[in-house]
């Protein structure tokens, strides 16, 4: 059998079904407790082995450089580990919208570490892969992780969590939402309360974004967004915004209420996965 050359891999989008901001770290970083849910609404990533050690973008991202893409630095950084003096190229078919909450580019540096893990025959184990991920950013580490997971400290401490089928609206507000913005605010929310894993599943424990208030006074189109899903189930914004979600048990009532969307709204219905696609190539 001869040596793989090419990979075309999916990169999903994740879910933050809950975020409590539970303290902050002496280094400012704050403390989270979430629940990631993978779901089927995902990028493509297209990856090509090189020879010469160089690593490129084949294709442009709008507003995101080559040097900056989470992709290119994933690889660079798994050459640095390893030594590797194997290159690639990466085309990336972006779906999930950017700056939303959704997780899109540490899915897609996750993806890469994954991909070029395999297609440079390096072997390195998941554990190794996601320390390297937590390098890129806090959200990376459970997309190498590979099952929806309860998450603590900066969201890299994972355990994983059983979820049960459903189906999801996901709204795109049309704003971009900074991260580093929310977290600086004065107004958000920093001392909510820890809850266990087991709590998860009682019916008495509330849970919700502690983000969102933040978020929907600064930007009033995501809680026009979320006020008109709100119609139709709990709608919660997920990480720091912009993107909202309404979860539903069949497809059909997740139709439903699509087809009810306004036209002057985006936004797409998801299936909730059980693990990532990829969780079986590490």
């Amino acid at each position: 059998m001869g040596k793989t050359l090419k990979l075309t891999c999916p990169a999903p989008a994740k879910l933050n079904l809950f975020l409590h901001v539970v303290g902050r770290r002496p280094d400012g970083y704050h403390l989270l407790q979430t629940l990631f849910r993978f779901i089927d609404l995902q990028d493509t990533l297209h990856f090509e082995l090189r020879d010469d050690g160089e690593v490129h973008r084949t294709n442009s991202v709008e507003g995101v450089a080559e040097e900056q893409d989470l992709c290119v630095r994933a690889a660079r950084l798994l050459q640095a580990e390893t030594g590797c003096k194997l290159g690639a190229d990466i085309a990336i078919e972006k779906r999930i919208p950017m700056g939303g909450g959704l997780g899109g580019g540490s899915s897609d540096a996750a993806t890469t570490l994954i991909a070029l893990n395999r297609l440079w025959s390096l072997g390195l184990s998941r554990e190794r892969l996601m320390h390297l991920g937590l390098q890129l950013g806090a959200d990376v580490p459970v997309f190498v992780f590979g099952e929806n997971a309860f998450a603590e400290g900066v969201g890299e401490a994972l355990q994983a969590y059983s979820l049960p089928d459903a189906w999801y609206v996901v709204l795109f507000p049309p704003v971009h939402v900074p991260t580093e913005k929310i977290f600086m605010h004065p107004e958000l929310t920093r001392d909510s309360v820890s809850i266990t894993m087991r709590a998860l599943s009682m019916p008495q424990t509330k849970l919700r974004n502690d983000m969102q208030q933040v978020v929907c006074k600064l930007y009033p189109e995501v809680a026009r967004y979320i006020d008109w899903l709100s119609n139709y189930g709990k709608a919660i914004m997920t990480g720091s915004g912009a993107c909202v979600f309404a979860e539903f048990a069949s497809r059909d009532q997740a139709e439903m209420v699509f087809r009810q969307l306004p036209e002057n709204m985006r936004g797409v219905i998801a299936q909730g996965l059980k693990k990532h696609p990829l969780h079986d190539w590490v």
